[in-house]
């Protein structure tokens, strides 16, 4: 079956280059993906984000992204935990076109993501509880 949705081997490359490199990072790591309109590619820019106030900065007002995200914790036993999760950002003021776009490629991009978890942000307070969601 084939998928309406593509992944460059560049960027497939990427985020098993961050999947790997994250787990071993001591603060949270973020990088963020879109689909292009036109030829229905997941990519990124590449830039790694390292705190949650520039991931709120950076992520568009009107339009849906995926964000995979590593997010290192202490577990109330002192266990040092690195959960990679997809964060789904889909504001409410997305067009309706645009969020059936991102919703049908959700769970094919978390699956070559590589993610265990999936959360669903529409705004930006949801950052705030974000440490609660991933334990």
């Amino acid at each position: 079956m084939s998928s309406l949705y593509s992944f460059s081997s560049e960027t497939l490359s990427a985020l098993r280059k961050f999947r790997f490199g994250s787990a071993r990072a001591s603060t949270m790591q973020a990088v963020i993906y879109a689909i292009d309109n036109e030829s229905y590619e997941i990519k990124s820019d590449g830039e790694i984000i390292t705190s949650t106030e520039e991931l709120v900065e950076e992520l568009p007002d009107n339009s849906p992204r995926y964000v995979v995200l590593s997010y290192p914790f202490k577990t109330p036993d002192g266990r040092l935990k690195t959960p990679l999760v997809l964060l789904y950002w889909m504001p409410p003021t997305s067009s309706q076109e645009t969020r059936m776009l991102y919703a049908g490629a959700v769970e094919e991009f978390r699956e070559k993501a590589g993610v265990s978890k999936l959360i669903k942000v529409e705004d930006e307070d949801d950052f705030e509880d974000l440490e609660e969601q991933l334990q």
